[in-house]
Parts: C-alpha cells; structure tokens; sequence
C-alpha cells in the first residue's frame, strides 16, 4: 500500500514540476505565433529577422530585406520580437577610449616591446629566423 502511494506522489511532483510547465510555455508560445500581426518583428524557424507584411489566417509574408519578402506558415515564426525603445545609441569619444586603453605607457620609448631584465634576450622575432629548436616530426 505504501509504495502504491508513493508512486502516486512520484507521479503527482513528476506533473506538477515537469509536465504542467511545458505545457504552459506551449500555451503561451501557441498565443505569441497567433498574435503576431502586421508591423511585428520577428525571428523565423531558421533563424532569419522580418517584419511581417501581410497576415491572413495561418499564411504571413515576411520582409527580411528591403524589397525581399518570404511567404510562409505561422509555424514557421519561432518567436516574435518586442518593439524595439528609440533610444540614441551610446556615442563612445575615440580619444578618450584611445586615452583609457593606452594605460598611460605612451611617453615610454618601445613601450610595445616586452621588458627586458639584466643579460636576457627579448623575444621580438627580429633575429634567429632560420634557428630550429627541434623537430617534432
């Protein structure tokens, strides 16, 4: 009798945990593709950005470039974007960017070269071209 009841519970956490919130994603993913109407962005089955153009019943066409447009399924919209916020776009000043990533080594001579400490060679590729270290074959 035990065991009858805890496959019971099993059975019960297994579709409350598992079963139940898929089914809801499906539900809502269903309502999305059925809203999507003229003037929606949104983003195909294969990965390609549009805007819808036409919609009548289960057929959409979708502008994915100017003056290409594509006919298709709405099962074929795997999701539809949100509306995208005017915003300005974040201007960057290329001085003081250039300024930030510079670390201030810009009044060291050879800066771009590695240090070099007392009776060390730099590695700089200027010499020992033709100098093999091994075979590795």
């Amino acid at each position: 009798m035990s065991f009858l009841l805890v496959m019971v519970l099993l059975l019960v956490v297994m579709y409350v945990l598992m079963i139940r919130p898929q089914r809801q994603r499906q539900r809502q993913q269903q309502v999305m593709i059925e809203g999507a109407g003229v003037g929606d962005d949104v983003l195909t089955t294969g990965g390609i950005y549009g805007t819808v153009t036409e919609a009548e019943g289960d057929d959409v066409v979708v502008e994915i470039a100017p003056g290409l447009e594509v006919h298709m399924t709405r099962r074929g919209i795997a999701a539809v974007l949100p509306p995208e916020a005017d915003e300005e776009p974040d201007v960057v000043d290329a001085e003081q960017m250039e300024a930030d990533t510079s670390g201030g080594h810009d009044d060291i001579e050879g800066a771009d070269e590695g240090v070099v400490t007392d009776g060390e060679e730099p590695v700089t590729g200027t010499g020992g071209a033709d100098t093999v270290v091994g075979d590795r074959r």
